[in-house]
């Protein structure tokens, strides 16, 4: 008699499991092309503050905004923190098409200070500038631009995100 109640009971649970119909469904495309500009605009030696504004400038989505109108085929935003500011360009479908970056003072990469110091020893960096260009088919290019005092002399010097003066 158990043994027919369970079965019973197990045959009662299995029963709307098997009677579900299978629906196919179409393939979907998941496209990352913010993760494109994060990773050609940002890198691990970057500043904190440069991180998280580029992250926020990833992760906006334009089409949530109240000026969107989809007629428009580009949209300017502006990103401002203490340290800089990005103008960002997006398409209508939310791409990042392009950005413009300028943050000032910021910390340093470690090829960056390495590079200065070898090449100007006596010298001290005073103030920087680290400027990112950001464009969708070219990728990123990153200049940092720094003022250099040694006592009574100034020299202004750029340098890339690998330590090469330029």
């Amino acid at each position: 008699m158990k043994k027919l109640i369970l079965s019973l009971f197990m045959i009662a649970l299995a029963l709307p499991v098997l009677s579900q119909d299978r629906v196919e469904l179409d393939e979907v495309l998941i496209k990352a092309s913010k993760y494109k500009y994060l990773n050609q605009a940002g890198s691990e030696d970057v500043a904190i503050p440069v991180a998280e504004l580029q992250e926020k400038v990833a992760n906006y989505d334009v089409e949530k905004a109240d000026f969107y109108h989809d007629d428009y085929d580009l949209y300017k935003v502006t990103f401002y923190i203490p340290e800089g500011k990005v103008l960002a360009a997006y398409d209508s479908y939310g791409n990042i098409i392009r950005t413009a970056e300028k943050y000032k003072n910021v910390n340093l990469p470690m090829a960056v200070k390495t590079a200065v110091l070898k090449r100007f020893p006596n010298w001290e960096i005073t103030k920087d500038v680290y400027l990112v260009n950001y464009y969708y088919k070219k990728g990123a290019t990153k200049i940092y631009k720094l003022k250099l005092e040694n006592g009574d002399k100034k020299l202004r010097i750029k340098v890339n995100e690998a330590g090469e003066i330029q």
